[in-house]
């Protein structure tokens, strides 16, 4: 065991320069996965509490859960065997980071592991709130051919219904469908009818570009069948995306917007930098955060677009965008949360440190919403967002109310 545990700190070490993290985590490297429940002097702490009054838990939809595992229960679930080779030392890493923020231990049972452990999360949370399960596409290319050699994994809506099916208590599900497929529009009839709350999309990983004509007849069934899109913005760093970034734009959601479609953009598109295809083929490349800025302020877009706050506490992420989201008032409303579990997991990629130190949040509050991630990822996600402060503000109870963006 301890030369388990020693093998992968080193890894992880290795992974924090790799990766970009140019600090040492202050709650170190490796996820200790404390077993539930969490502790009364935690979960009845004055600062827990704090952060639940207002919010009706039944509303309290986290609305960017991964689902994934290993396949090995019969799943359907695929990982990309580069994220096993030496070759690619990064993807391998960085599935050891997974693996160890969802606690899987056992890789004889990893889809089974990985369930339970969300399932016990889940219910540590107060009310009768629920995580929303994310299935993932292939990539495929413009002719809708699957290409798995490009795709980072997969998840299959089916096995996202199944969990949800057989944990309604606990879990939503938004299904992944790839519009170029030649069956998309008929696997959105079908997913709509097993339940799905909406259509997830990473187009960088997945090569989607949201603003082809190809996407056209998809926007039309998903406006038809009111199904929101919840779709990746900005810079993609989670997984392999080659050359396939600039797909991220958020401008490029001009296209389902105009087509009627409710678009939910993740993590406010608060990484990188995309061409202002506003301005024409050759405009200036700017902030996808001020590019996505724009759009939120058109009033044509009041209703039908949002956007969503996962990973915006991550150490590359705390600036400017954080910043606006939390001061904008009157984009609440708008704004809905997710945690990009099980990254709130990966002890490196958030630092309560450089949070105090960038004024977002009170010193005193650390040891506390600290010690709450290393039980439950999920409650400490929304314990620290609710804790969030810039220039006396906080973040709206509406932005944790996520249920009605998707029921």
């Amino acid at each position: 065991m301890w030369r388990r545990a020693f093998f992968g700190a080193s890894l992880m070490a290795g992974a924090a320069g790799l990766l970009g993290f140019r600090y040492w985590p202050e709650d170190g490297i490796w996820n200790p996965c404390l077993a539930s429940p969490i502790p009364e002097s935690l979960l009845k702490h004055d600062l827990v509490l704090e952060a639940w009054e207002g919010v009706e838990a039944s509303k309290r939809w986290d609305c960017h859960v991964h689902l994934t595992g290993n396949g090995n229960s019969g799943s359907g679930i695929w990982i990309n065997p580069a994220m096993d080779s030496l070759w690619h030392p990064v993807q391998s890493i960085q599935k050891q980071f997974y693996l160890n923020a969802g606690c899987i231990e056992d890789n004889t049972r990893g889809d089974v592991a990985y369930v339970n452990r969300l399932v016990q999360l889940q219910k540590d949370m107060l009310g009768s709130g629920r995580a929303m399960l994310l299935a993932f596409d292939y990539h495929h290319d413009t002719q809708g051919r699957r290409v798995q050699a490009l795709s980072p994994f997969y998840t299959p809506n089916r096995y996202a219904a199944t969990m949800a099916r057989r944990h309604p208590q606990q879990f939503k599900w938004i299904a992944s469908i790839h519009p170029y497929r030649t069956d998309a529009v008929d696997e959105l009839e079908d997913v709509v009818k097993k339940g799905a709350q909406g259509v997830k999309w990473l187009p960088p990983a997945m090569g989607i570009d949201p603003a082809s004509p190809r996407c056209d007849a998809f926007y039309a069934a998903m406006a038809r069948l009111n199904v929101p899109l919840l779709t990746h913005g900005g810079k993609e760093l989670a997984v392999h995306s080659g050359e396939y970034q600039a797909l991220g734009n958020p401008l490029r959601l001009r296209r389902p917007l105009d087509h009627g479609v409710r678009v939910i953009v993740a993590h406010c598109a608060s990484l990188g930098r995309g061409q202002d295809m506003d301005r024409g083929p050759n405009g200036p490349m700017l902030e996808n955060f001020e590019l996505f800025s724009r759009m939120m302020d058109e009033p044509k877009y009041q209703g039908r677009l949002f956007g969503e706050i996962s990973a915006m506490v991550q150490y590359n992420r705390v600036g400017r965008a954080l910043h606006d989201v939390i001061i904008r008032e009157d984009w609440h409303g708008r704004l809905v949360n997710g945690s990009d579990y099980p990254l709130p997991g990966i002890m490196p990629l958030i630092s309560l440190r450089k949070l105090v130190g960038e004024g977002f949040l009170d010193g005193s509050k650390v040891p506390v919403i600290s010690a709450l991630r290393r039980y439950n990822p999920l409650m400490f996600d929304f314990v620290l967002k609710r804790h969030l402060r810039r220039g006396g503000r906080g973040l709206g109870v509406a932005v944790f109310e996520s249920r009605r963006v998707f029921a």
